[in-house]
C-alpha cells in the first residue's frame, strides 16, 4: 500500500528560513501574504492530497484512461476528485485576481503542485498543464481572448493543453505541417495532427483549450514561420458557455508504462476554428511561456515522485538486513 504524507516541515523550512516568506508582503500584490497563511495552505493541501488523491493513484494506473467513440473516460474517482480540487480553489492559487485567481506567490503554488504529483502524478498533470496554458494566454493573447477564456481556466471548469509534436517531428518543430488558413472574421481554420498531447481529451472539464502550433500560408520555413493558435474543443457561446463542437478530436491514446490515468492523446484538427495568440510567425516565443512553465513543473514532478519513493515501504533484503532510516 502506498504511503505519502506531505513533507510540511521541510517546506516550511524552505519558506521561512531560506526564502523568507514574511518579506513577500513588501512586494506589490503580495501585501496579504504571511507565514501563517502559507502554513495553513500547505497543511490543507497536504490533507487533500493524502486523503483524496493518494487513494486514486494505484487504482487509476490499473484502470487507465479509455477512449470510447472519440471520448476519453478517466478512471473511477478522478472526476469527483478534480471537481473537489477546483471547488477548493487549488486551480486558482497563483493566477491573477483580475481573472478570478488568488494572486498567491508561485512558490507556494509549486509546493502544492509537488504534493499533488507525489500523491498522484497522473492527476497532477491535468491542472499543471492548464496553469501553463493560462500563463501563455495571459502574456500573449488579445484582451478579448483573455476575458473569454482565462476566468474559466482559472476556476478549473476549463482546462488547457500544449499541442506541439507531430508524428514526423519531435524536437525539430521547424518541420511541422499543421496549417492555419485566415478567415474573413479574423479567425483561422486549423488542419493537421499532433501526437503525445497530455490531457488532449478527457471528461474532467466542460471544455479543453488547446494551444496549437501551426503555419500560416505565407510562413517562412523553419521555426521562424510558426504561429500559435488557441483552439477550443467547444466553441464558446456569447454567454461564455460551451457551444457547438469544434473540429477537434482524439484519434487514439498512447500506450505507456505508467501514469496511465493521464490521457496522452493523438489529436486531429479538421478545419478547427482557432484564434491567433501573439504575433504571426512568432508562435515559438509565445509558446515558450508555457514550455518554460512546464519545464519547471517537470522538475517539481521529479521531486514529488522522489519524495513518494522515499516514504514508501522498503522491501526486506534476502540477507535479513534491515535498513534504518532517520525520522522524516
Amino acid at each position: 500500500m502506498q504511503v505519502y504524507n506531505a513533507p510540511i516541515r521541510d517546506m516550511r523550512f524552505v519558506l521561512h528560513e531560506l526564502i523568507g516568506i514574511d518579506d513577500y508582503a513588501q512586494l506589490p500584490g503580495f501585501e496579504d501574504v504571511s507565514a501563517d497563511l502559507a502554513d495553513a495552505i500547505l497543511e490543507e493541501a497536504g490533507k487533500f492530497c493524502t486523503e483524496v488523491l493518494l487513494p486514486l493513484n494505484a487504482s487509476g494506473d490499473e484502470e487507465g484512461c479509455v477512449l470510447e467513440n472519440g471520448v476519453v473516460r478517466t478512471p473511477e474517482g478522478f472526476r469527483e476528485a478534480y471537481k473537489s480540487f477546483a471547488e477548493s480553489g487549488w486551480t486558482s492559487m497563483a493566477s491573477a485576481p483580475e481573472w478570478g485567481g488568488q494572486g498567491l506567490p508561485e512558490t507556494i503554488n509549486k509546493m502544492v503542485e509537488e504534493m499533488s504529483c507525489a500523491a498522484n502524478l497522473a492527476f497532477g498533470l491535468y491542472p499543471g498543464l492548464t496553469h501553463g496554458a493560462y500563463q501563455a494566454i495571459a502574456d500573449h493573447a488579445t484582451d478579448e481572448l483573455k476575458q473569454l477564456y482565462l476566468p474559466k481556466m482559472v476556476e478549473g471548469t476549463w482546462s488547457g493543453t500544449m499541442c506541439l509534436t507531430e508524428a514526423h517531428c519531435g524536437t525539430d518543430l521547424g518541420l511541422l505541417r499543421t496549417r492555419a488558413e485566415p478567415q474573413s472574421d479574423g479567425s483561422y481554420k486549423i488542419t493537421g495532427s499532433k501526437i503525445f498531447i497530455s490531457a488532449g481529451e478527457h471528461d474532467l472539464t466542460e471544455n479543453i483549450i488547446h494551444l496549437v502550433l501551426a503555419r500560416l500560408p505565407d510562413a517562412p520555413k523553419g521555426v521562424k514561420g510558426i504561429s500559435l493558435f488557441l483552439v477550443p474543443k467547444f466553441l464558446p457561446n456569447e454567454d461564455g458557455t460551451p457551444g457547438p463542437r469544434n473540429g477537434v478530436s482524439c484519434s487514439g491514446l498512447e500506450h505507456k508504462m505508467g501514469i496511465k490515468a493521464s490521457a496522452t492523446c493523438q489529436m486531429s484538427f479538421d478545419d478547427a476554428t482557432g484564434w491567433l495568440v501573439g504575433e504571426p510567425h512568432k508562435g515559438m516565443r509565445a509558446m515558450f511561456t508555457m514550455m518554460n512553465s512546464e519545464r519547471l513543473s517537470v522538475g517539481i514532478q521529479g521531486l514529488g515522485a522522489a519524495e513518494a519513493a522515499y516514504q514508501g515501504p522498503w522491501p526486506m533484503p534476502k540477507s535479513g538486513f534491515r535498513a534504518v532510516r532517520s525520522p522524516a
